[in-house]
């Protein structure tokens, strides 16, 4: 990803995420990043596998167990959306994003991806965006902020979960399975 050049320009506000939104402290499953980004699962599992956007707060760790993405991951789907909707060639985006992944959730915000189809361009104020369609380049742009509030809006009616909730260890075949079965356990032994 390119960045324009300009020392004196500062970072602009972010866009407000509540805290428990953008510390970690709630995961979404795969099923809710996908409606909330407007991605298909087969996309998403895609993007996991191949490293392109891997979920920060729980991993898939064989079968039966779930991916657990955090608000930040969200935005980061939604912006690799847009571009792939814009034309941009994954190998492109791949550089872009790895470019992001560094950056804090208020950072993001703050950031407009402009792209001419091939580069992707990172402008932090007006003043950068206004420099570089100028100087002729850029064709489209993505304000991140703006993919906050639409994550926001979607996640407002979709379930999310405590990031610090572990996967169910499988139950050995010897053990009691269920509540019924516990009871009738004690039945015979009492």
């Amino acid at each position: 990803m390119q960045e324009p050049r300009d020392p004196d320009s500062g970072t602009e506000q972010g866009a407000p995420v509540s805290a428990t939104d953008g510390d970690g402290a709630v995961g979404y499953r795969g099923v809710t990043a996908c409606h909330a980004v407007g991605i298909s699962y087969r996309q998403l599992d895609y993007w996991a596998r191949t490293g392109l956007v891997v979920p920060s707060v729980r991993d898939a760790s064989g079968s039966g167990t779930q991916r657990l993405y955090s608000f930040r991951d969200l935005v980061v789907l939604k912006v690799v959306k847009r571009l792939l909707d814009a034309g941009v060639s994954l190998q492109n985006i791949r550089k872009a994003i790895e470019a992001l992944r560094s950056r804090g959730v208020e950072d993001l915000a703050g950031i407009t991806l402009i792209s001419d189809g091939t580069t992707v361009y990172e402008c932090r104020s007006p003043e950068e965006v206004v420099d570089l369609l100028q100087g002729g380049q850029g064709v489209f742009g993505i304000a991140i902020g703006g993919a906050f509030k639409e994550i926001l809006g979607s996640l407002s009616h979709l379930p999310a979960e405590p990031a610090g909730t572990e996967p169910v260890p499988p139950v050995a075949a010897d053990v009691v399975g269920d509540e019924l079965a516990a009871r009738r356990a004690r039945r015979r032994a009492g």
